[in-house]
Formats: structure tokens, sequence, C-alpha cells
């Protein structure tokens, strides 16, 4: 169970760990010492705790209890709990039969009570529990849910099964070592869930303007668009790549040097490019995406210049990239420092062809 928060006078806690018999207090002030001050429990997150930690109780008895499902570890995570349980298979109708199992208890309103054994007393050993820390002192707690469990446990609960107000039991996951996870939330996580998915479901409803019985089939539908939009813009990116390729290759006098921005695109679009113009005699300098942002480049042309001018010219877009057999690509940062990779080119070509 996470550790509690608050205040000490008016210093915030931090965090509160244990070492031995201790527990330590991590502060953002010193305190001065010997002095009285009051202490303030950050109780919404304590409340929290509570129903979490006795809501796994209930559930890992219950599940005991009605399939022989031992719990071996569980989490209480921020947004939701785990309890992991020692079976390879947890049905679905048995995750149905648990939930109204524990939450039938719930409504019978059942004690739960706190009390302490001294550690050699043999009850100690009836109890359920994974065993006690190894540099554990002093007497052992047991939290007892009346009639269901006793359970050896030093974290905080509820002093009746009616505090965890409802449970619900999220589904169940693939666990390590032919163990399963089951996921559940109790108490005001149940509530704060059902608020965020209503919260949800209005936005839903406003942006598919239908229903929330036909928003699953209002995405599929938005989803096939999408697909066949893509699909279509593909091929129109196809056509313009090799429309642009022709029309650098029909003219008289080809350069040494081809340099082309669009912001629509892709390493696909980039590479037809580079394909039909032929890279063995031109050096290609090819970038895709947002102007001033971030984007895709292609350098592309004989193989050791490219192998030459690669690194520096990622090194200019502020980005990283690969390359073999003429090509170096890869993603860049500073787009707008296309013209000083376009300089460099340049210069490089007028280097190798100083007459020209």
């Amino acid at each position: 169970q996470p550790d509690d928060r608050g205040l000490i006078g008016d210093v915030p806690v931090l965090r509160v760990t244990r070492r031995g018999t201790e527990a330590v207090h991590f502060v953002t002030a010193a305190l001065e010492p010997g002095a009285e001050v009051r202490l303030s429990l950050d109780w919404e997150r304590r409340f929290d705790h509570m129903q979490q930690h006795s809501g796994q109780h209930l559930i890992s008895a219950v599940a005991e209890q009605m399939f022989g499902f031992k719990t071996t570890s569980w989490e209480l995570g921020r947004q939701r709990s785990v309890i992991e349980l020692d079976t390879p298979v947890v049905t679905a109708e048995q995750v149905r039969a648990l939930e109204e199992s524990v939450n039938e208890k719930i409504r019978d309103r059942v004690p739960v009570t706190v009390r302490e054994l001294a550690a050699d007393d043999p009850e100690v050993e009836t109890v359920r529990s994974r065993g006690l820390p190894d540099d554990h002192a002093g007497p052992v707690r047991v939290v007892d849910i009346e009639g269901i469990d006793s359970n050896l446990c030093c974290g905080t609960h509820v002093s009746n099964l009616s505090d965890l107000q409802v449970i619900k039991l999220l589904g169940v996951e693939k666990g390590k070592k032919n163990k399963t996870n089951l996921v559940f939330l109790a108490g005001n996580r149940v509530l704060k869930s059902i608020e965020q998915s209503h919260s949800t479901e209005k936005a839903l409803t406003s942006l598919l303007k239908n229903g929330p019985g036909e928003h699953v089939e209002a995405v599929k539908r938005l989803q096939s668009s999408v697909k066949l939009l893509q699909k279509n813009n593909l091929n129109l990116l196809r056509d313009i790549a090799v429309l642009i390729a022709r029309d650098f290759k029909s003219k008289p006098a080809p350069k040494q040097l081809f340099v082309l921005h669009r912001k629509e695109g892709d390493s696909e679009f980039m590479n037809i490019i580079a394909n039909e113009i032929g890279t063995e005699e031109t050096l290609l300098f090819l970038t895709v995406g947002d102007e001033k942002e971030a984007g895709l480049f292609l350098l592309a042309g004989p193989v050791e210049a490219v192998e030459n001018l690669g690194p520096r010219v990622a090194e200019l877009l502020g980005g990283k990239g690969a390359g073999k057999r003429g090509r170096f690509q890869g993603k860049a940062a500073k787009m707008s420092r296309r013209g000083e990779v376009q300089a460099l080119l340049q210069e490089f070509i007028s280097h190798q062809n100083p007459g020209a």
C-alpha cells in the first residue's frame, strides 16, 4: 500500500518509508526537534487506499473460497489495482460471479476489525499471510473481515465493508508464469471512472452526431473512410512522384543536383522520385514535412558522395539517419536549415567539377 501524505505543522510530507521499527518522513523543510506540531492527513488519499486495500482482501478471500484461486501478489496503482491470482485462466463467468458475490457482502455491511497478536502466538500460523518482513519487530496486526477472512496486514482498512460502496472487476490480463492478473476498482474510483466514461461518451455523441449505442459503428465507418482516403492519397502521391521525376528528366540538360521539398509525403514518395530519376549521376536532396519544424529527408546519389555527405546532412538538420548503397535517410528536427544543406551539396559538386 502506498504511504500517507499530509502536513507536519505547515511543512508538506513528500514521502514516508519504514526503516526497521521507525517511520521515516521526508519533508520539504527542516523541523525543530521537540516542537509541538499538528499533523494533518491527506484524508482523500488515505481513504482511497483504505477502499482499495480492503477491497483486495475481500476479493482475494472470496476468489479463494469460490474457485480455489490463491492470491500471490497485488498492486495498488494510481488509477486501478491488480491482484495476481495463481491460476492460468479465469473465465468471464467466474469474473461475473466473483463480482456479484463481493458486492453482496458489501451490501451485507460486514464489519472489518483490526487486532494485534504477539509474533509467537500460535494463532499467527492460522492466519492468511505471505510472511513477515525479515526486520519485523513487535506485535503483528491481523485484519478480520467477519466470517470471511483473517489476514496479516500492516495497511489501513475500512471499518465496515459498506464503506467500500461498490467493487467493479474490470477483467483479467495474462500474468507471468501461468498466473492471471485481475483488475479492479473499489469505492470512489468506480464513481470517478463512471464520471470519466460519461464525459467521454458526451464528447463522442457531440462529435459523431449520434447516440452512445451507435458510437462503435460510427467509428468503424470513419476508420473505413480514413483507410480508403489514405489509399487514394498514397496512389496520388505515387503519381505525383513519377511526374516530378519525369519532368526533371525531360529537361534538355539535367542538373547534377535535384532539390525538392513537399509538405505532404513520406519515405516511399521520396524513394519513388529517386528511383525514377536515377542516382548514378544526379545527387538528390528530398524532404517532406513541416517547412519550419520536423520531417523526413533523403539524400541519394553516387555511393561515395552519399557516404561522405549523409552524416553531415543529418547533423545540419538536427536529426539522425542511416544509409547504404547510395541512399541516406532519416528524421530531421530542423527543416528550416534545408538551405544550408543545399549550399553544402552545391559546394561539394563544385569541388567535384571545378570547370563546371
